[in-house]
């Protein structure tokens, strides 16, 4: 793959959501009563005290974290889950979707996987192709892509109907710089962030959710 510098293998710029997750869960339990008083028993007694036990504490450590670095990429990236108000064909509905939407291609340019983002998006999306081109061939043979976070600085929609259930949503987008870390570690291109950008999605609702049919810029 050439040098990415100029920009020329990519139609739409996109990228990665940053997702922290992690922390300790300490799940602790004791139990036992007070010690026997020694001047209660007899010595004659065939009656002894039960020792008082005290379960060592378990400690359960989540999956932590890790962006993409030069080191390698990222683990344990949490996997986006679509709001329930983003199942809803209502204004809030569609703008919860965009940022949903978002989250999955941030997803899938971490990971590699695409699952999430064809789940919400229609098959004939030819931003979704082109999105899925780069992130498959950036994903394999040990490559991976480092940077490239998107921060979506705003959401809104008239939810006025172009068709029949299809609307359009005007999303902000950032985007970080993205490097393409070759198996060695090595960088072979580099793109330069993206400042804050207007995106349209074109999105249906098919009675059971929103899939995006199209995703473009805007013309400033």
């Amino acid at each position: 793959m050439t040098s990415h510098n100029t920009r020329t293998s990519r139609g739409l710029r996109f990228g990665v959501l940053a997702f922290v997750v992690g922390g300790l869960l300490l799940l602790a339990g004791c139990s036992g009563g007070a010690p026997a008083d020694p001047g209660a028993a007899s010595p004659t007694s065939e009656e002894s005290a039960s020792p008082s036990t005290t379960p060592t504490p378990t400690q359960t450590r989540t999956a932590v974290y890790k962006p993409a670095d030069a080191s390698g990429p990222a683990q344990n990236v949490p996997v986006p889950v679509l709001p329930e108000v983003a199942k809803t064909e209502t204004k809030e509905g569609l703008e919860a979707f965009a940022r949903h939407w978002y989250s999955t291609l941030s997803y899938a340019y971490e990971t590699g996987d695409m699952a999430p983002l064809e789940a919400v998006s229609q098959p004939s999306c030819g931003s979704c192709g082109k999105v899925k081109k780069e992130v498959t061939d950036w994903h394999s043979g040990g490559r991976w892509l480092t940077g490239g976070r998107v921060s979506v600085e705003g959401v809104d929609s008239n939810f006025v109907e172009t068709q029949a259930a299809t609307y359009q949503v005007v999303v902000q987008v950032r985007q970080e710089r993205i490097d393409y870390h070759l198996s060695d570690g090595s960088v072979k291109g580099s793109l330069d962030p993206l400042p804050v950008t207007p995106d349209i999605i074109v999105a249906a609702y098919d009675g059971s959710g929103w899939k995006a049919q199209t995703i473009e810029h805007l013309a400033q």
